[in-house]
């Protein structure tokens, strides 16, 4: 009886674990579905089509609010870029570890951080978000490419922008184009 016991305790923490971990760089991201600070629910999923950058962090931590700006600039330099077919352009997905409404909601507009993918369910270090990803420590952030697969892992800005340059509509592409077309038309007349 105490095998019997014993092996099930281990299958349960083992089940457990395996839930409890960053997903790895070329799968699935890990569905997250939480309410921003309106009640609306905003699922990580609502967002294909987009490079998501899943940002873990909390009002009362430290770091991740010296993180907040290089952030908030990265997400700017890239709001009205003309991407590749297939790519709707890059947001940043924000999950709170906060316990408190209010010193979340403070700390969004105190930083600037204008994306409206804020999300939590307020439940601190106990957050399920953060334990789908195995977060155990903050700011912790991945990056999801836009059919929803995991890109990069805890990137730091300038891979992050690697990632988007690497979608963006080449501008030497659109320029032959244009020239091409100036050549032909001059050839005609």
């Amino acid at each position: 009886m105490q095998k019997i016991i014993l092996l099930l305790g281990i299958a349960f923490f083992s089940v457990l674990s395996a839930n409890a971990q960053m997903p790895a760089i070329g799968t699935k991201a890990t569905e997250l579905a939480y309410k921003d600070p309106n009640g609306n629910v905003i699922s990580l999923s609502s967002l294909k089509g987009y490079v998501v950058l899943i940002d873990f962090w909390a009002s009362w931590c430290g770091p991740c609010r010296r993180n907040n700006p290089g952030v908030v600039a990265v997400y700017n330099k890239y709001q009205g870029k003309k991407w590749n077919t297939g790519i709707k352009g890059f947001t940043v997905y924000s999950v709170s570890l906060d316990k408190n409404a209010e010193q979340w909601k403070q700390a969004i507009v105190q930083d600037g951080l204008i994306w409206k993918n804020h999300v939590s369910d307020l439940g601190g270090w106990n957050s399920e978000g953060a334990a789908k990803y195995g977060i155990r420590s903050i700011p912790q952030t991945v990056l999801v490419d836009e059919t929803g697969f995991v890109i990069a892992i805890n990137p730091d800005h300038s891979l992050i922008e690697q990632q988007l340059n690497k979608r963006l509509k080449s501008t030497t592409a659109a320029t032959k184009k244009k020239t091409t077309s100036k050549k032909t038309t001059n050839k005609k007349k």
